[in-house]
């Protein structure tokens, strides 16, 4: 079980370049490139890298794979992400298996566009789900982060609902991410506030966050998250990501180091 007390007063940098990022335009790497990234985050010492997507390519499996096994002696959390399935999840925990500290992160919407549109699944079914892939991602690994994508735009309630039955099954993160951009710094405090306050089992692990720039909000969003609880923030170098990009590691970090206090 995760230290939660041990990262109250710290906050936890998960840099996802090497996946989120390399879903910017124009910024596909290459094996060699993806490692090249790495080994100067290890230098930079973040706290976690997201490696990439093992699933989606024979590529990115060896590249994350490879990344894990880099990362023996330098404390860094290599995480591989996955979907709420049973093969990406197995792929992930192949991939990560060799990392000093190895993570899956594993994902499923909970909005109602989500579920109607691209998921086609009932709420209940989402919840099933959430249960079996949380608990076959903890026979792998002791750490587990489950994200609701799309989160700021899903029923506050369900949510809480999906983020507890996670805790139940293991999880050690939660993150809400603004997946399309399209919350406010205000908005967002409310609704880590009201995560914190009634996921079951919440004391337990930590909140994380994950932004986009879609409308210019990404860094704020994120720093008023950590102002609201959360201790991960899910960011990248220069701001990289798809469409707009992602949080950029660097204003955050700076950030907090100058207004930390705050």
């Amino acid at each position: 079980e995760i230290n939660v007390g041990a990262v109250e007063d710290r906050v936890i940098v998960f840099d996802t370049t090497l996946r989120d990022g390399e879903q910017s335009p124009g910024a596909t790497l290459t094996a060699d490139e993806k490692l090249e990234v790495a080994d100067a985050l290890f230098r930079l010492k973040v706290d976690v890298i997201e490696a990439g997507f093992p699933a989606a390519s024979p590529g990115d499996f060896e590249a994350v794979r490879e990344i894990a096994r880099r990362s023996k002696g330098t404390g860094v959390t290599v995480a591989g992400l996955a979907r709420a399935n049973k093969t990406d999840i197995e792929r992930a925990a192949q991939a990560v298996a060799e990392a000093e500290k190895p993570r899956i992160h594993t994902f499923i919407a909970t909005s109602d566009i989500h579920l109607k549109y691209k998921l086609r699944m009932s709420r209940e079914e989402v919840i099933d789900r959430v249960r079996e892939a949380v608990t076959l991602a903890k026979s792998f690994v002791d750490d587990v982060e489950f994200s609701c994508e799309d989160a700021t735009r899903s029923d506050k309630d369900f949510m809480v609902e999906v983020f507890s039955v996670a805790v139940e099954c293991g999880a050690t993160t939660l993150n809400i991410p603004d997946t399309v951009g399209y919350t406010t710094p205000f908005e967002y405090f409310e609704l880590i506030t009201y995560l914190k306050e009634n996921i079951r089992g919440a004391e337990n692990v930590i909140l994380s966050v994950h932004c986009h720039d879609d409308l210019g909000m990404a860094t704020a969003n994120t720093l008023t998250a950590v102002k609201a609880g959360a201790r991960q923030v899910e960011v990248t170098i220069n701001g990289i990501g798809e469409r707009a990009g992602n949080t950029s590691l660097e204003e955050v970090v700076m950030a907090l180091e100058t207004r930390g206090s705050e």
